[in-house]
């Protein structure tokens, strides 16, 4: 009998697997192959241990290797992208209009964040950075664009009217990254990725991040890297384990959701701060009122705000103006505030893979944090597919039943409202009776009795004979009558010709012939 190789038993699985933990564990972003500035700006921020996705992304992309990660939320995918980038463009200078290095964000705010990990980590280099988002002017941007960029950070939309404008070359790019890959690409950003994908250079290096990547996604990556490093230090759409999640159930009224969540806030441990998620721009409108008429101090934010007062919103929740953010999915995407101690899902996602990127605002950097969600009876499916999503059981807190006080209202006035109908319907026994006894009633009348009891008016047409009808000239229609006083006008319906009696005063007043000149003259001759 031949042993199996030690490579092949479990045994060096497991031996393996913790040798990896150790190992990044023990290892250091000097490690890494990292220049001098880089790890200078690092040391300065306060980290020291990379974490799993950056200790094997950064020497990928530093060998300008194409590049696919996947890991959960929270885990510094932008930081493994970002200060590789960096030593990289110490070499080599930016010319006008044409970017050295292209980064796609499906949202502004996320745009906007990465520009601020430029400024943390690249705070020793001097590059130019520039940022192509709407809701900005154009003139600010083409200034930047016009000096040169080594690090263009855009969304689609912007980056191509730009480019159809002519105030942008993409033939420079070295480097081409599409963060949060899977909303990129099932946010209908498809059509526009291929066509920016077309204007870049063939030689170009391509690295994706996401923190889900389903198997209908990992096809239309495929047709933009070549033979890429795959890297997934977590099982796709997997959540923290420092997440602790729930299901609260809820009356299907909107104020009774309402009223659920802001038991929840009120009855919260250790709340520094939330965010709540709500799946319509109108209903975090709504929300947003409601928690302030109450007296929590909360903001909004969605889509339709303009630019301006979305970065405000979001800085004020930062720094720690507002304890409460109520915003739609336009937050849920790769928005860094560590300090996040609760989400609350007021609705639950109708895709599972936003619900793993909604509470995943809250238990990064190792952190501890509480992820609840209001449920009704019509979101089983959502649940259903979202424990599926993430193999997990989301435990449920308080009484399962969704039963509530206008749900019982409700089914009482439908009962209500069904004995009702049920006592005027035709089947009913005590109706069916009085009908017999009305007809057995009128059998048993004589003909004059008959005659009595019916209408006058049916009387006088059943008098009438066919002769009659066939031979009667028809009523003459009556004109239409005006409103209002006639102030003693003819009232008759006669047919009046021309003004009738009426002849306006004017028209009788004699006509006077007009005098000539030529028999004026012959006159005055004569005499």
């Amino acid at each position: 009998m031949v042993r199996p190789h030690f490579r092949q038993t479990e045994r060096f699985n497991k031996y393996k697997a913790l040798s990896n933990i150790w190992f990044h564990h023990r290892m250091k972003f000097s490690d890494l192959g990292l220049s001098s500035k880089v790890l200078a700006a690092v040391e300065a921020a306060g980290y020291e241990t990379p974490t799993p996705i950056q200790a094997q992304a950064i020497p990928h992309v530093l060998s300008k290797k194409d590049v696919l990660g996947v890991a959960q939320t929270g885990t510094g995918k932008t930081a493994s992208f970002t200060l590789p980038m960096l030593s990289l463009l110490e070499r080599g200078r930016p010319r006008a209009r044409m970017p050295r290095t292209l980064i796609l964000e499906p949202t502004r705010e996320l745009a906007a964040q990465v520009e601020q990990s430029f400024e943390v980590y690249g705070q020793n280099h001097r590059l130019t950075v520039a940022l192509l988002i709407g809701g900005v002017s154009f003139a600010d941007q083409i200034k930047k664009l016009d000096r040169g960029a080594d690090v263009l950070i855009a969304t689609p939309g912007r980056l191509l009217d730009h480019f159809e404008r002519g105030k942008l070359l993409l033939n420079g790019v070295d480097t081409f990254i599409v963060d949060e890959a899977d909303r990129m690409l099932d946010m209908g950003f498809i059509p526009d990725i291929e066509r920016i994908c077309k204007l870049l250079p063939p030689s170009r290096q391509t690295v994706f991040f996401s923190a889900t990547m389903p198997a209908e996604i990992q096809s239309l990556a495929d047709q933009f890297l070549r033979n890429p490093e795959r890297i997934e230090v977590a099982p796709p759409s997997s959540t923290a384990k420092t997440i602790t999640q729930g299901i609260v159930a809820s009356g299907s009224k909107p104020w009774e959701k309402r009223a659920v969540l802001r038991d929840l806030i009120s009855n919260a441990q250790d709340l520094q701060n939330a965010i709540i998620f709500c799946n319509r721009k109108r209903d975090v409108a709504t929300l947003f009122r409601s928690l302030n008429k109450h007296g929590f101090n909360a903001g909004a934010l969605h889509g339709d705000m303009d630019q301006t007062s979305r970065m405000a919103t979001l800085d004020s929740f930062k720094s720690g103006e507002l304890n409460i953010l109520v915003a739609s999915d336009v937050a849920a995407r790769g928005l860094d505030i560590p300090s996040v101690s609760h989400v609350f899902n007021f609705d639950l996602p109708t895709h599972a893979e936003d619900y793993v990127h909604r509470i995943g605002r809250t238990g990064r950097a190792g952190r501890e944090g509480v992820a609840l969600s209001i449920a009704t009876r019509s979101d089983s499916k959502y649940i259903d597919a979202i424990e599926k999503l993430i193999n997990e059981k989301i435990s449920w807190h308080g009484d399962r039943s969704f039963s509530s006080q206008s749900d019982d209202e409700e089914e009482d006035s439908k009962s209500r409202r069904g004995s009702r109908n049920v006592k005027r319907g035709r089947g009913n026994k005590k109706d069916k009776i009085a009908k017999d006894r009305r007809n057995k009633k009128e059998n048993d009348e004589t003909p004059d009795q008959k005659e009595e009891r019916k209408p006058r008016g049916r009387r006088d047409r059943q008098d009438r004979t066919n002769d009659q009808y066939q031979f009667e000239a028809p009523a003459r229609p009556r004109p239409p009558q005006h409103r209002g006083n006639r102030r003693g006008r003819d009232r008759d319906d006669k047919q009046v010709i021309g003004m009738g009696d009426h002849v306006p005063a004017f028209m009788l007043a004699p006509i006077r012939p007009p005098k000539r000149k030529g028999k004026k003259v012959q006159s005055e001759t004569a005499e």
